[in-house]
């Protein structure tokens, strides 16, 4: 007998994902005094939060982060949301003429509508350091036969408490085979490889939320400095086995 993969929701399941989310959310800001009053607009796309808006502060903006990612049902928080009056840096890596969000930042190898600058993404990003305070990589790391130098770039580019927004096919996804150009198959375990079976000295990476659809994983990462602590097991076990 052949092992069949799960199947990932049916458009319409993932629309009353939404929809519950939604209200979650909703209830949630009316009663925790925190978040009532923030200009942060949280909406769902298929179990993705999207953040938008301003706050003050970083702290602020890591509240709400951290809110939404505990809602049942996310499987990853994006976002592009102004702190202290300035507007986010925020780069889609690989992106086409396809942007997460109008305004960013588009790197690709290939120019084409809505790529700002080409660069060969397995090599050196044409970024200084603690530039960018988000970076997306949404269907790229599955091209890179290896892709841990262009997260260690990722990281070098990050602002200290930036984000590097991670989607793939699921390796158990007709996805993840069905384009010949597909060179990796990535499980929600290879993040927390990422996260915890690097090297001393490599650049370390702190899940603030992961997830998997059936379809695609997620995976939303903010970089560590050389001192600071790593994440809790009970954070761990949130999100791997």
């Amino acid at each position: 007998m052949v092992a069949t993969a799960q199947a990932p929701p049916s458009a319409e399941r993932l629309r009353a994902i939404d929809v519950f989310l939604r209200e979650a959310w909703t209830d949630q800001a009316r009663h925790d005094d925190r978040l009532r009053d923030l200009a942060v607009q949280v909406t769902f796309d298929r179990g993705v939060a999207h953040l938008t808006g301003a706050v003050d502060e970083p702290a602020q903006l890591r509240l709400v982060r951290d809110r939404v990612g505990r809602l049942a049902g996310v499987f990853g928080v994006w976002g592009r949301v102004a702190v202290g009056g300035r507007e986010p840096v925020v780069v889609d890596l690989g992106c086409g003429g396809t942007k997460q969000y109008p305004g960013n930042l588009g790197l690709d190898i290939y120019p084409a509508p809505g790529v700002d600058a080409v660069a060969d993404l397995s090599g050196a990003l044409p970024l200084a350091d603690d530039s960018v305070d988000v970076l997306f990589a949404v269907h790229i790391l599955e091209h890179l036969i290896d892709f841990l130098p262009l997260l260690d770039e990722c990281h070098r580019v990050l602002r200290p408490g930036g984000v590097l927004h991670v989607m793939s096919p699921w390796w158990r996804h007709v996805n993840a085979v069905a384009d010949p150009t597909h060179v990796r198959l990535l499980d929600v375990q290879t993040i927390k490889g990422i996260c915890g079976q690097r090297p001393p000295g490599t650049p370390r990476w702190y899940p603030l939320h992961v997830g998997c659809d059936a379809a695609s994983i997620f995976a939303d990462l903010t970089p560590l400095g050389p001192d600071d602590p790593g994440p809790e097991p009970a954070h761990l076990a949130r999100f791997f086995d």
